[in-house]
């Protein structure tokens, strides 16, 4: 048995050429393909089709039938060709007449909902009367059906016709190398990959991210971040678009999608499905707010985003240059979603409303300008996270103190409440008892 080793293109054509035109050993030319199949991700059955096509060429070309629509079945266990000549069936009514084929212009291409009548060409078309129809009435040939006519092959082909097999296979197989690289990076928007700089151009970066290569251009850079050739990064995928030379797959290192994929990668818990990601807001290169929830009571989300002496975090930080994250826990009451977006600045109360999508957060004066954040960077991200508007309010000590005890008394309120219900809940039952007596005594007297 022949095993070639590290068969590229090239020699795959060479291959080609000898197996036409010097009737090569089949099994090195199977192996080829097959090795072709694996280093390209293209189906085996797809590279037949292919070297079929090519087959057809060359004898189109070997034996003067130009205009013909020939096709060749390969067997690539034996290497032996069928060829046959494929008509179409007609009648009358799908032919153009005379009178057609003269008024026909030049807008003749331009596609209308009716089936276009043809013109009738005996290379390509055989009339229904002329077809011999088979013994067995099932397999009856209708017009609108293909007929094979089959054709002998005298011995080698030539160099030219060699030369046409080559051409078809570099372009059907250049064409399928695309489609299949498309499929299998279509699958993965929206995933992280590794890459490698391979070239840049002007201020879009080319990475080599294995079978394909991404564009990562500069409004989905980190402007903090400096790159050069050679430089291994993570990216996160955000589109696939077709191209007349290929596949363009668009990367991204700003996209805040790219956090949540990161921190998937570095904990366990979020694919197990007991820790997961409600929301993310982002700055690229500044600072992200991630909003976190537990499926389970006994897991804390937001410590198992840290991992142990923030191991996982820190994993997520050093990949996106230094950005700062912080892990806040969601909540599905607003008031207490919007005081922990704000951290780490402290929150003495938060006021809905609900009609305007806004909230009054009041904070102490020396928390004013932690709530607030350099520009405003943490109350924007706190907005962004949570979908409300957030207007902060400062209040000075004494206030603070005078809030701070209305808060002590709504909640020794609510929890009075709480037990004056159950004390309820206790009495009823006593009352109809008491009034069970009561009924029972009346109604022994009458009977005495």
């Amino acid at each position: 048995m022949i095993i070639l080793i590290k068969i590229d293109m090239k020699e795959l054509l060479v291959l080609m050429n000898e197996f036409l035109y010097k009737n090569m050993d089949i099994k090195a030319f199977a192996s080829a393909i097959e090795q072709i199949c694996e280093e390209k991700s293209i189906s085996k059955k797809k590279v037949l089709e292919t070297i079929e096509m090519a087959l057809a060429a060359a004898y189109k070309k070997e034996n003067d039938r130009k205009g013909q629509n020939i096709k060749i079945k390969f067997n690539l266990e034996t290497g032996s060709m069928k060829a046959s000549q494929v008509k179409l069936i007609v009648d009358e009514s799908m032919l153009k007449t005379e009178t057609d084929i003269n008024e026909e212009e030049e807008i003749e291409d331009i596609e209308t909902e009716e089936e276009k009548k043809i013109r009738f060409n005996t290379d390509k078309h055989i009339m229904i009367e002329d077809v011999k129809q088979p013994k067995d009435k099932k397999k009856e040939y209708k017009s609108g059906d293909e007929i094979e006519f089959p054709l002998e092959i005298d011995g080698e082909f030539g160099r030219i016709a060699a030369q046409t097999a080559k051409q078809v296979i570099i372009q059907r197989i250049r064409e399928a190398e695309r489609e299949a690289i498309y499929e299998e990076y279509k699958e993965k928007v929206g995933q992280i990959v590794s890459g490698v700089i391979q070239r840049i151009e002007g201020n879009n970066i080319f990475f080599d991210i294995g079978k394909a290569t991404g564009v990562l251009f500069p409004e989905e850079q980190i402007s903090q971040e400096r790159y050069r050739i050679g430089q291994r990064l993570r990216l996160y995928i955000t589109d696939v678009q077709k191209d007349s030379r290929g596949s363009i797959i668009n990367l991204s290192r700003a996209h805040p999608k790219m956090v949540s994929q990161l921190f998937v990668l570095e904990v366990p818990e979020i694919t197990s499905g007991t820790v997961e990601i409600k929301s993310i807001a982002r700055e690229p290169g500044s600072r992200s707010k991630i909003a976190v929830a537990s499926t389970e009571e006994r897991v804390d989300p937001i410590g198992s985003m840290i991992g142990q002496k923030g191991t996982r975090v820190q994993a997520v930080i050093n990949e996106l240059s230094g950005e700062k994250i912080d892990i806040v826990e969601w909540s599905g009451d607003p008031a207490k979603f919007i005081s922990a977006s704000l951290s780490p600045a402290k929150v003495l109360d938060v006021k809905i409303d609900e009609k305007r999508n806004q909230a009054k957060v009041i904070v102490p004066e020396d928390q004013l300008s932690l709530a607030i954040g350099i520009k405003g960077q943490n109350v924007r991200l706190a907005a962004k996270l949570t979908n409300w508007k957030i207007d902060i309010i400062a209040r000075k000590e004494k206030e603070v103190k005078k809030l701070k005890k209305e808060v002590v008394k709504k909640k020794e309120k609510v929890k009075k409440s709480a037990k004056s219900e159950k004390k309820t809940i206790k009495k009823k039952p006593k009352e109809e008892t008491k009034e069970k007596t009561k009924i029972k005594k009346k109604t022994k007297e009458k009977k005495d």
